[in-house]
């Protein structure tokens, strides 16, 4: 089997919490790749290599890390065009965010999120959280072969 790796793709519109996770990533030591990207546009345009990334190496993430409340697309809607996308449905897709909200919980579980994780208000706690989140499906997680 032929496993190379992936890169992490962290799709978040603060800059405070993607400071945070690309700091807790970098502690947990993986080799894999993070690309931070900020709104659900970008995200599209990296995963289908068109506009700035239609350069990029091909392959999918390894994982998704995906902020709900961002500006331009929301990350319900790219995870609704990725679950209809044969290419890109497989592709585990963790929610971080802070909403609370059941709605918004209910609707990332119709439409086929992995995980659902609200971001902890203390520091350490979300730290931690995204370290474990990067560590498991980085390192742990078995997936099948999708691109």
């Amino acid at each position: 089997m032929n496993r190379h790796i992936r890169t992490i793709l962290l799709v978040e519109d603060s800059m405070a919490d993607a400071e945070m996770s690309l700091d807790a990533l970098r502690e947990a030591n993986l080799a894999n790749p993070v690309v931070h990207l900020q709104d659900g546009v970008e995200c599209m345009d990296w995963l289908q290599c068109r506009g700035a990334w239609a350069t990029r190496e091909p392959g999918n993430p390894v994982v998704v890390l995906l902020d709900i409340k961002m500006p331009r697309m929301d990350g319900l809607e790219v995870l609704k065009h990725m679950r209809a996308d044969k290419r890109l449905k497989r592709i585990p897709v963790v929610i971080l965010s802070s909403s609370r909200e059941e709605s918004d919980l209910a609707h990332s579980w119709d439409l086929g999120v992995n995980a659902y994780v609200i971001k902890p208000v203390d520091v350490d706690q979300f730290f931690n959280a995204v370290r474990t989140l990067g560590q498991f499906w980085a390192v742990l997680n078995q997936a099948p072969e999708y691109d």
